[in-house]
Order: structure tokens, then C-alpha cells, then sequence
């Protein structure tokens, strides 16, 4: 081979890694350009108290996170009102990850690149490609989160933090994981680190406020949900946390002004038409609260609390043939709802069975 094949096969061999370069960086920038996947956070269904002479109303908390947004369906078949989790979800910021779009000593802008996927980042190709170490224990404490290991996730954001006190995106994530372990005053900490680096992303209030509504600190909560509200009009997530605070808080208005707003978003909800339900009927409209909760039930046939409610409804009213109609329609779903026993019992003894 003469010097002028040699020349070429280097230029050739050069190329191609450059190529390879890109590609390999375009990954990794993926997932922030999309939606990170969010931590899931599931909530119980709590039943409220009602008032002598009528039974309790479930209304069902629903806090908003992480992976594919999925309008909460209500409880499915089986479920009991004590241990209902329904999942929803919060997006991630729609800005690019933060201190990413140049990976220090490449040279090269990355931020107008095409994403491609960012699933399973490699983390040797990181080093390889001379990514600063705070990006790889990030990566590595991803990797680690996603594998349902947060010891060892919280473990790497903490070294990454300690290696850019300034990284953003490892507060979040280490707060999500907290979160994940029911640490909620370490989680708070981490999103008021993460707010007080960028105070404009509304969905870290959300975040704090969710963690803050776990502590039972509801009036905080509240005030989280309203900033991320101020900050994004349409935030459903937000609208859907404080929505449930001003329940839990007794604040029926604010709670229906809520549901109203969430509706006009997102009418396929079925647990905010029965959330709004539960609070017509806590202001004794059974009328409108039926209605709310036949609109839960035909969103959602397999919905047992919203049929234990409307029959708690009919039971106020004095209908106790449809009352004991939608009490066996929730038993048969769910045959070890307890309240809704002991609904049925009294339905029949007004019967006179």
C-alpha cells in the first residue's frame, strides 16, 4: 500500500468514527429533549367522613408523575377503597436537560442535533468520549433508578451533586427518589435546592407541593400547586394535586372551581367527576352529585367507588331501590368493600328486608 492509500484509508477510518461520534451523542441527549420518564407516584383513595344519618364518600387522591400520561380511570375490578392507588402523571420540563446541550471537552455543540433515543446510555462510551464525572454518576444513578435500586440511585445523584453543586437535573432525581422511599422531607429539601437554581420550572413546585401534601402540610402544599399554576395556566397535573388539598382542607369551592378547570382540560377523567361529586355532596346537592358520579361510572363501567357513591347519594335522598341497585353493582366488582356492606345492610333494613 503506497503513502497516498495510506492517506486515504486514514481519512476514511477518521470519518467514520466522527460519524459514530454523533450518533452516539445524539442518544444521549434524547430523553431530555423529549420527556424524562417521571417517578410515579401512586396515592390511596381516602374515605371521608360524612354526616350522621349519611354514609362516607370516597374521594380519591391522585398525585401525578412519571412514564406515558394516563387520565386516571378510577378503581378497577377488585379493589378495595382502602388500598385504591391510582397513578397519573406529571411531565418532565419540556427544556433540554440542563448542562448537557455541550459536553465539556468535545468541542462539539450537540444542541440542535436530531435526537434519536436515550434509553440505556453506555456509560463506558461516556467516559470514552470524555464526559465530566458528574454527568456519568448522574447517568449511572439513572440507570440505577430505573432498575428499582435507590439506594444506589441516591447514591450516585449525591456524587454527582458533590461534583456540580450547580447540576440541577441530580436534585430533581435524587428528589424523585426520596420520594420514591417516602423520605418527603429530604425530597422537599432537594426540590427547594432544585426551585432556588431555577424558580421558573413549574413542575418542581408540583413535585415539592406533592411531597408537602404527604406530610399532611396542606396550606404549603397549596401554595406549591398555585405557583406551578401561576407558572403553567393549564398545568393539569398541578390543578389535579390542588384540587384534592382543597378537599383534604375542607375547601369544597376551590375544590369544584378545580374540578371544573380539569374537566374543561381533560373530560375523560373519571375520578375528578367523582372528586367533584364527593364535593356537591359534602355541600349536600346530591342532585349534582349524581350526576358527577353517573358521569365516573359511564367514563369508567369498573369504577366501584363511584358506584358506592352514587348509591350513598340515592340513600340520602331516600331511593333505596337504586341505592341497593348501585351497592350490588359495587360489590360485584369489588366484594370486600367493607363501607359498602354496611351500606347495603342499611338500605334493607329501610326496606324493611
Amino acid at each position: 500500500m503506497n503513502k497516498r492509500e495510506r492517506t486515504l484509508l486514514i481519512i476514511l477510518i477518521t470519518s467514520i468514527a466522527v460519524i459514530t461520534l454523533f450518533i452516539v451523542i445524539s442518544g444521549i441527549v434524547h430523553s431530555y429533549k423529549k420527556s424524562k420518564p417521571r417517578y410515579e407516584h401512586e396515592e390511596q383513595t381516602v374515605t371521608e367522613e360524612a354526616e350522621p344519618e349519611e354514609e362516607e364518600i370516597s374521594e380519591e387522591i391522585i398525585h401525578v408523575e412519571e412514564e406515558t400520561k394516563s387520565a386516571a380511570a378510577g378503581v378497577g375490578a377488585g379493589s378495595n377503597p382502602a388500598e385504591v392507588r391510582v397513578s397519573y402523571q406529571v411531565s418532565r420540563p419540556l427544556s433540554s436537560l440542563s448542562g448537557l446541550s455541550r459536553l465539556s471537552g468535545l468541542g462539539v455543540n450537540i444542541s440542535e442535533i436530531d435526537p434519536i433515543n436515550y434509553e440505556n446510555p453506555d456509560i463506558n462510551v461516556l467516559k470514552q468520549m470524555g464526559a465530566d464525572q458528574y454527568l456519568i454518576s448522574y447517568f449511572t444513578g439513572e440507570q440505577f433508578y430505573r432498575g428499582g435500586d435507590y439506594d444506589k440511585a441516591i447514591a450516585e445523584y449525591t456524587l454527582s451533586i458533590s461534583r456540580n453543586t450547580g447540576f440541577i437535573e441530580a436534585y430533581i432525581s435524587r428528589g424523585k427518589t426520596y420520594t420514591k422511599k417516602r423520605d418527603h422531607l429530604r425530597a422537599i429539601d432537594d426540590y427547594t435546592r432544585a426551585i432556588r437554581l431555577d424558580s421558573n420550572r413549574a413542575e418542581l413546585y408540583n413535585y415539592r407541593g406533592f411531597a408537602r401534601s404527604e406530610r399532611g402540610e396542606m396550606n404549603l402544599a397549596i401554595e406549591d400547586f398555585s405557583r406551578a399554576i401561576s407558572l403553567n395556566r393549564n398545568y393539569i397535573d398541578a390543578l389535579v394535586n390542588r384540587s384534592h388539598a382543597y378537599y383534604q382542607t375542607g375547601d369544597d369551592t376551590r375544590t369544584i372551581a378545580d374540578c371544573d378547570r380539569i374537566i374543561s382540560l381533560e373530560p375523560s377523567n373519571s375520578v375528578i367527576w367523582n372528586r367533584r361529586g364527593s364535593a356537591w355532596y359534602r355541600r349536600e346537592d346530591d342532585d349534582r352529585a349524581i350526576r358527577d358520579f353517573s358521569e365516573a361510572i359511564r367514563l369508567n363501567p369498573n369504577y366501584a367507588v363511584a358506584w358506592y357513591n352514587r348509591g350513598n347519594a340515592w340513600y340520602n335522598k331516600g331511593d333505596m331501590d337504586r341505592a341497593l341497585s348501585d351497592i350490588n353493582r359495587c360489590l360485584t366488582l369489588n366484594p370486600s368493600y367493607s363501607a359498602a356492606n354496611t351500606l347495603r345492610e342499611k338500605v334493607r333494613q329501610r326496606q324493611g328486608r
